[in-house]
């Protein structure tokens, strides 16, 4: 008699009363107890079902192997070849799932980058939608008149015309209307306008010595081309030969962030305080919008390629919604800095001639540009037209800035800085600090415009007269560098303090003695 189960003699056979199949007692109640059923039959089953079959006991007989060494050797011999293959099928199942676990951890890795990136996605999306959503009214409100429809197609901006030039939309009659209500404004406040009484007074500047120095760009690549301190929140941006864009807190001593993007150096970059944002133009041809985030860094959300030379100056309307950029490709474009559309470019490539520097006159109506070939040009922004040009300096037009009473402009070149009467368009005195070997690289008014700075081998500070009053120099402040080329100025709120860069990799802050352990407090008791 043998166990259906084990295929044994039991040693307790039991029958079921259904199949009349024998089993070895403890196997069976064991199958009950997990299963409910017959393990041949299927069928239900309980240990009621079940009955004892009596035997006599007897004593097994031992099986012919076990006879003999030779035998029991061949058991062995047996039984360890069954577990070497049980262990190896064991190994094979245990390799199968390893690999099935590393690809499943692979899947899950992928996923998880997959998902970080549909997030990023949708954060940018999400931005960009909200920033659409607040540009709509004065898209609305601006739309420029139907393109002209031409065999069929809309003309678009980046179609490209006959001439071989792309279509621009222009500068349409709602634009003109909000430049001009902005002019009469700017020109009526400014004629009731006073001298600030926080402005530094002329015996502070007289006593300005360097009172920091932060090393801002790489030590491989020196030296800050551009400069622009924002107006309201005190902080430095700096451009440099290292393609990058750096802001400073001044108060705190802290860089706050560095903006990468750009292939070449940068020339130019200005901050535009209406929905923090910041441009920057490269020697790669590119300009590039910079919108501030929550956490205080900028993330690049315009590119603009409609230059095809270095960009060499940027500058913001007064409305703080457009700006224009000058090139060396001797064209300057007149964006829309919430699109980043290029609503005109002015200008056609040449190789003889190309812009060198750009600014807006402070009531916005009036543009100013430089040479190479060391001219000056004064344009009518509603019209794009020429409206002045005046000529005289030696070398390119490296910098200009218009003073705030709207009457003069201060333009740089290799021979110094030239100041100009707005009024009778003609230049009326002429500063040569240095010699024939050293240009002029950076000239600047102040925001109350009662102070000139210049900036070349050394930095000077001129008091502001005017047409036949003399203007005197208040300070020269030295080159620290040490390379002999100051190459931005910039002064701080109220004068109170003066920014630096030359083609080393420091900012340098010039102001009173003191004045930055006093910040230093205030900024920590905050």
């Amino acid at each position: 008699m043998i166990c259906a189960i084990s295929g044994e003699v039991p040693d307790e056979p039991v029958v079921s009363k259904k199949s009349g199949l024998l089993f070895e007692r403890r196997l069976i109640e064991r199958y009950i107890e997990d299963h409910g059923k017959c393990p041949v039959t299927k069928e239900e089953l309980n240990m009621d079902d079940i009955v004892p079959v009596k035997t006599n006991k007897v004593v097994k007989p031992r099986p012919l192997q076990a006879a003999s060494i030779p035998g029991l050797l061949g058991i062995f011999q047996n039984e360890w070849d069954a577990l070497m293959l049980s262990n190896f099928a064991l190994e094979q199942q245990l390799h199968t799932a390893r690999q099935e676990l590393s690809h499943a951890l692979y899947q899950h890795d992928a996923a998880c980058r997959v998902i970080a990136r549909l997030k990023k996605e949708r954060d940018e999306a999400r931005t960009l939608l909200a920033q659409a959503e607040r540009q709509i009214p004065s898209l609305v409100a601006g739309a420029a008149p139907a393109a002209v429809v031409s065999n069929g197609k809309r003309a678009m901006e980046d179609e490209i015309g006959p001439d071989g030039k792309k279509i621009r939309p222009g500068i349409n009659p709602v634009m003109i209307e909000e430049l001009t209500e902005c002019n009469t404004m700017l020109s009526a406040q400014r004629k009731k306008r006073q001298v600030p009484p926080t402005l530094a007074p002329i015996d502070a500047l007289e006593r300005y010595t360097q009172i920091s120095s932060h090393p801002l760009h790489k030590t491989n690549k020196p030296g800050i081309l551009s400069m622009d301190i924002h107006p309201l929140k005190d902080i430095v941006a700096t451009g440099g030969i290292d393609t990058n864009a750096v802001l400073f807190d001044r108060p705190s001593g802290q860089i706050l962030c560095t903006l990468t993007g750009h292939s070449k150096k940068i020339t130019t970059l200005k901050f535009v305080p209406r929905d923090e944002l910041f441009v920057t133009g490269s020697a790669d041809k590119t300009v590039r919008i910079w919108q501030e985030s929550e956490n205080g860094n900028y993330n690049c959300i315009h590119t603009l390629k409609d230059h095809t030379a270095e960009v060499e100056a940027v500058t913001v309307h007064a409305t703080q919604k457009y700006f224009v950029t000058a090139s060396k490709d001797n064209s300057w474009c007149f964006y829309d800095i919430s699109t980043g559309s290029c609503l005109t470019q002015v200008g056609e490539a040449s190789g003889q001639e190309g812009y060198t520097s750009a600014s807006f006159h402070p009531d916005g109506l009036i543009l100013g540009t430089g040479t190479t070939d060391s001219v000056v040009k004064i344009w009518d922004v509603k019209t794009q037209a020429q409206a002045a040009t005046f000529k005289g300096h030696v070398g390119p037009v490296t910098a200009m800035s218009f003073s705030e009473n709207g009457y003069f402009l201060a333009t740089a070149a290799h021979d110094g800085v030239k100041l100009w009467d707005l009024r009778k368009l003609r230049n009326f005195r002429t500063f040569s600090p240095y010699d024939s070997e050293t240009p002029t690289n950076a000239v600047e008014f102040d925001v109350s415009g009662n102070y000139l700075a210049i900036g070349g081998s050394d930095i000077r500070v001129y008091q502001v007269g005017n047409v036949k009053v003399e203007w005197n120099l208040i300070k020269t402040l030295p080159d620290l560098s040490g390379t002999g080329k100051v190459t931005s100025v910039k002064f701080g709120a109220d004068a109170k303090y003066i920014a630096v860069g030359s083609m080393d990799r420091n900012l340098r802050i010039f102001g009173l003695p003191g004045d930055d352990q006093m910040e230093e407090s205030n900024t920590a008791a905050e």
